[in-house]
């Protein structure tokens, strides 16, 4: 299975997950995600699926600043501003949950009390300014984000290309222009834009 290069481009994030070393899935609990993941857990590459991927990579790393210390997977409560059902969020939290391990109501309950994942995913907190926070459960520590990747300027011809691609009626090479330029907004905003603050808003609460 092949994906657009620029994918492996995009930084990587280890975290440690205790159920996986104490069920044995990994030798040391060290799980490592990338962007192909989010791309293969969602089945598409878009700006959402992106900002997704991009916002929990940078709190997490705001969360554990040490760079000893990994973000411990089943042990970061994630919360939405939107209920599950407006707009992307629901994607959004899918992508979340990958890395976080947080899970909602159908979520792994845990073992004799231990690792517990479900009610750690939440909902229309209305309370929150920001899209998403995320918070220690062990230090009480949060940061709050927000992507903007409406800020990314696509190609002039995009829209264009997108509408006669919904409608049927591209040509083939049209249909893969219209694909090689999509693909090339999502670089720019994971490559070009990954550290701008005003697509990608990272608060510490």
């Amino acid at each position: 299975m092949s994906y657009p290069a620029f994918f492996e481009d995009i930084p990587h994030i280890r975290v440690f997950d205790a159920l996986s070393k104490f069920l044995g899935a990994s030798d040391n609990g060290i799980l490592e995600y990338g962007y192909s993941d989010a791309v293969r857990l969602a089945g598409h590459s878009c700006p959402t699926v992106a900002s997704a991927y991009w916002l929990t990579v940078r709190a997490l790393t705001r969360l554990y600043p040490g760079s000893e210390e990994l973000p411990e997977r089943g042990r970061i409560a994630v919360t939405f501003r939107e209920s599950i059902g407006t707009g992307t969020t629901g994607v959004v939290a899918s992508v979340a949950t990958l890395i976080t391990g947080a899970a909602g109501e159908g979520g792994f309950k845990g073992l004799q009390g231990r690792f517990v994942r479900r009610g750690l995913l939440e909902f229309a907190n209305a309370t929150q300014t920001l899209e998403l926070c995320f918070t220690r459960l062990d230090t009480g520590a949060s940061v709050s984000a927000q992507a903007y990747p409406q800020r990314v300027p696509a190609s002039s011809d995009l829209p264009r290309l997108m509408q006669i691609c919904m409608q049927g009626i591209a040509s083939d090479a049209e249909q893969a222009a219209f694909a090689t330029q999509w693909q090339a907004r999502v670089r720019s905003l994971l490559l070009e834009y990954a550290y701008d603050d005003d697509v990608f808003e990272i608060t510490s609460a």
